[in-house]
């Protein structure tokens, strides 16, 4: 491909230096698709090995190319591990037919390998549960006869996701795990009415231990058991769908449990099956094992994956977690990545770059209204731009940088010192034709350990002073920046929004799974929505805001508009932008607030406030006066503009 015909380098044309390497990209993924064939076709992993029921029995097929023997064990045999040996095809596939397998039934696979009895979970199974007595994990057959009785034909998720990131397990105010169906019954019409479009979903594959927050998956194919059935979850899906909310899987396909005897870690004997030997088989910081991208046996397990999860489960696209941690050898570590040649050297593992423009061509083709969202905190060229163009394909990337921004700012800097120019630049900064999706703070920053952005700015005050007209500054000071911030950044951070559980409202603490060191507690592993149910309660202000700002971002399609900066003033602590027909002013100022303050305007005409931080019914001070309307000149118009608020105007004559 010639260096010119790539829309890439005329879109970043900073990028002509590396042409070669994106023609490289190019290359590589054409060649890979030429050697695979059809996607649809080569991701069909899921209808043919694992388990399948026919009218006369079931069916097992496994990939075990090491293997020099597989027997099948479990209830229907009384474990005899040495009964059911199945029959050795080609490529290194063994079948077995069964006639007295039942649903419901526990089963495990034996492989042999070089005289050793391996244990081994069918790496197709859909349903993996643990003994309560032995601990040990094994397969469960599922009805695979009997089809769910889906009702969302024809639904499509929103042009502009507010996506709204949640955990099944800890989703319930009560001690214990939730479940699917309690999700579904008391926090899907939470979400509903609080204007979320989409939510995301974490810890959905199966993983061993519940404090990985999902991201150690041993069971690729089975939605985990702890929450309920797979039949819970296609209602859960279902529901949202009705409620016109789009689902997301928080996707792991950027590692694997180390675990042999659960996930697919030596599954025949071999390390090599499916991960990389030697050091670059291991990521010694997160204690997992590492795919190898450039085997198609791999790609063909991984890419069937995602069919799966799309057909089976209606999913309407994925959140790939660890993107950077595929995308370079060292995992992008300790990498400030502050030059363009740490995008393309010998570092970079272009067998994952390829791997994930592939996944992206299939979620497309399967659902072209699905949505792909990369978790890259490395800003990798092209990440969200077509393939054809010379990216990768992604719809989103997160904006990674934006919650850092916050978290360091409340840790180092006092308020009155924050640099308005700096958040402007900082929340409109992204790569050109790039789609990003922002956010304030995400599970990451309310893990033990951190804080949310609530919890830092009013601490030990939330435990004793959140009452209403309770009287404390610290809470009066953490509410007001807690509006100013979630506004400054879903309305500018990007083109979608994200939030996670309970952050809207402020939700106080941090999140602690179960754990020896904590005495097996819930206490912080679950979400206290009575707080937010409290009238009595600031809570509940928090959430109202969060509310109406939506209602706002969405009415006014702002999200899909582009910014224009019209004043930043350092003194002041003031900032105004433009988008579309909306003004958005910010007074970050701790103590002065301004009478009549020049707001300036690209448009003269009449304009009225939209939404003030400052309104009572926010926990603000009632300060602005929503019924008045003013007229712009080409200078602008004046108002008031009190401390630590937020005035959002719009253009109406």
């Amino acid at each position: 491909m010639a260096k010119r015909k790539q829309k890439i380098l005329t879109i970043d044309p900073y990028l002509e230096p590396y042409a070669d390497d994106l023609c490289l990209r190019a290359e590589l993924f054409s060649h890979k698709k030429a050697e695979i064939g059809e996607l649809t076709a080569f991701a069909n992993g899921h209808r043919y090995f694992g388990f399948h029921r026919t009218e006369s029995g079931w069916v097992y097929r496994e990939w075990a190319p090491a293997a020099d023997a597989l027997f099948l064990t479990g209830d229907f045999n009384n474990w005899d591990t040495g009964a059911c040996q199945m029959t050795r095809l080609t490529n290194g596939i063994f079948e077995v037919q069964v006639d007295n397998l039942c649903p419901g039934q526990k089963v495990q696979t034996i492989v042999w390998h070089q005289g050793q009895m391996l244990r081994r979970i069918p790496l197709y199974a859909t349903r993996v549960v643990q003994d309560p007595v032995t601990y040990l994990w094994c397969a469960e057959l599922e009805d695979t006869l009997a089809p769910y009785p889906w009702t969302d034909e024809g639904f499509s998720p929103a042009k502009t996701p507010f996506i709204y990131e949640c955990h099944i397990g800890m989703a319930q105010e009560t001690g214990a795990v939730g479940s699917y169906r309690e999700f579904t019954a008391n926090i899907l019409p939470r979400i509903r009415a609080a204007g979320y479009n989409t939510i995301q979903i974490m810890a959905i594959m199966e993983h061993p231990y519940y404090g990985s927050f999902g991201y150690q998956v041993s069971n690729f194919f089975a939605a985990s058991s702890r929450y309920g059935t797979s039949n819970d979850l296609k209602e859960l899906i279902n529901t949202a769908h009705e409620m016109g909310i789009a689902v997301l899987l928080d996707v792991v396909h950027s590692h694997a449990i180390k675990n042999t005897s659960e996930g697919p870690n030596e599954f025949d004997g071999t390390v090599y099956q499916f991960f990389h030997e030697g050091g670059r088989g291991d990521h010694d910081a997160w204690g997992t094992k590492l795919f190898n991208y450039g085997k198609n046996e791999v790609l063909h397990f991984l890419l069937s994956n995602l069919r799966y999860w799309m057909e089976t489960f209606h999913f309407d696209g994925f959140r790939f977690d660890g993107v950077t941690s595929m995308l370079y050898h060292d995992h992008g570590l300790g990498s400030a990545f502050t030059d363009y040649s740490m995008y393309f050297s010998l570092n970079t593992d272009v067998e994952a770059v390829t791997y994930l423009q592939l996944a992206n061509e299939l979620i497309h083709t399967l659902n072209p209204k699905a949505i792909t969202v990369a978790e890259d905190m490395s800003g990798m060229p092209g990440m969200c731009l077509p393939i054809k163009d010379g990216g990768i394909g992604f719809d989103y990337r997160l904006s990674m940088g934006v919650p850092d921004l916050w978290i360091r700012l409340l840790k180092e800097v006092s308020d009155e010192h924050w640099s308005m120019g700096k958040l402007w630049y900082e929340l409109t900064n992204r790569r050109p034709k790039e789609k990003n999706i922002g956010y304030c703070e995400s599970h990451d920053q309310a893990l033990v350990g951190d804080k949310t952005i609530m919890f830092r700015l009013c601490d030990a005050e939330m435990y004793t002073r959140m009452q209403k007209f309770g009287g404390s500054l610290i809470i009066d000071r953490g509410i007001a920046l807690h509006k100013m911030i979630r506004l400054l950044t879903a309305s500018l951070a990007g083109e979608g929004y994200l939030n996670f559980m309970g952050n809207e409202f402020g939700h106080p603490e941090w999140i602690d799974f179960p754990r020896e060191g904590n005495g097996w507690s819930y206490h912080y592993c679950r979400r206290q929505w009575s707080l937010l149910d409290n009238p009595d309660l600031r809570y509940r202000e928090l959430g109202d805001f969060d509310k109406a700002m939506l209602a706002l971002l969405q009415r006014e399609k702002t999200l899909t508009k582009a910014p224009t900066c019209l004043s930043i003033h350092e003194d002041d602590k003031v900032l105004i932008y433009e988008k579309g027909n909306l003004v958005f002013a910010f007074n970050f100022h701790p103590e002065k607030s301004f009478d009549s303050y020049p707001i300036p305007v690209s448009k003269a005409g009449q304009y009225k406030v939209l939404l003030s931080s400052d309104d009572g019914v926010f926990g603000g001070f009632d300060r602005v006066d929503t019924s008045v309307r003013y007229q712009a000149d080409e200078q602008g118009f004046r108002c008031y503009l009190p401390n630590r608020s937020a005035i959002v105007f719009k253009k109406i004559r």
